[in-house]
């Protein structure tokens, strides 16, 4: 039995968890498709897939098989076609990792584009927040906001675009506390932290005329943007959250930026990927593809 093909089968199972889909995929019956994950559970001394009969899903070795051979078949695909001179359709399953605030209408545009331009890709998208193992879970690609060039070895960050964030606080809140109109006017006001920023009783805030540290009340601490946005629309205290996802409460007056021309700042946006010499067609025109719409993917 072919080996090489089923790989291919094994991989279409374990991204669509199921035989039916497949089997389809590839031109094969389901009963067949079926016998080249034996071949290959046979072959590997292992089980890959636990089966039953409404379920596939992959055991721990088969997660571990699986994000192994999926870039290599890729890359094989890659180097196909370069021999012979051909373009690679992009297809598959692109399993990608971003912030959680990455959960706005403009991002979904994003998604919803690329698959126009690209259907026979599909999505699954992890917004938890946390930063994942790329290699060891199977990721193709992570969009991570970095400060910093620290990346472990073996990964390529690539820039995209800057996300701008800035301080904005419910209408109720500011005429409760006050709307401070100078950095100095924001100590002892109630702020709604995001848990990755280092907080003794004072920030750090830059404005226009330099930095100054602000002694804020933390009311809340949260990894989740999400929440810490929710928070600040019930009136809770201020809160640092990137325009993408507080345009519309701004328009509607829901929210109001706090010393809008004094403070803000910008993060960029990166793709992280593994180091290959062959990226596979999903993830190079997903990239560029982000890379090419900052109309889509960012505001000002």
């Amino acid at each position: 039995m072919d080996t090489l093909l089923s790989m291919r089968v094994f991989c279409m199972v374990a991204e669509h968890k199921s035989f039916t889909v497949a089997a389809s995929r590839l031109g094969l019956s389901p009963a067949m498709a079926s016998k080249h994950v034996l071949h290959l559970e046979s072959r590997v001394g292992a089980r890959l897939l636990n089966r039953t009969s409404r379920h596939v899903s992959l055991t721990d070795t088969g997660h571990l098989y699986f994000g192994q051979i999926r870039p290599m078949l890729e890359g094989l695909d890659e180097v196909e076609a370069a021999v012979s001179n051909v373009t690679v359709t992009p297809r598959g399953m692109l399993k990608l990792s971003a912030p959680v605030w990455a959960a706005n209408t403009l991002m979904a545009r994003a998604f919803a584009e690329y698959h126009h331009l690209y259907p026979d890709v599909s999505f699954d998208v992890d917004l938890s927040g946390r930063i994942v193992n790329l290699v060891d879970e199977g990721f193709d690609l992570a969009l991570r906001a970095m400060t910093s060039a620290r990346l472990d070895p073996g990964l390529i960050a690539r820039p995209l675009m800057d996300v701008p964030f800035y301080l904005v606080a419910s209408p109720a809140y500011l005429e409760r506390a006050g709307r401070p109109s100078t950095l100095g006017d924001l100590n002892g006001h109630s702020l709604l932290m995001y848990s990755g920023i280092n907080f003794s009783g004072s920030l750090a805030v830059k404005g226009r005329d330099g930095e100054e540290a602000v002694r804020f009340r933390a009311v809340m601490r949260s990894e989740n943007e999400t929440m810490l946005h929710l928070a600040a629309l019930e009136g809770m205290g201020l809160v640092f959250l990137p325009a993408w996802i507080t345009q519309s409460d701004i328009s509607k007056g829901e929210l109001e930026h706090v010393m809008h021309d004094e403070i803000k700042f910008a993060i960029t946006l990166h793709a992280v990927y593994p180091s290959r010499k062959y990226l596979s067609a999903k993830v190079r025109t997903f990239i560029d593809f982000l890379a090419s719409r900052p109309d889509i993917c960012h505001q000002g």
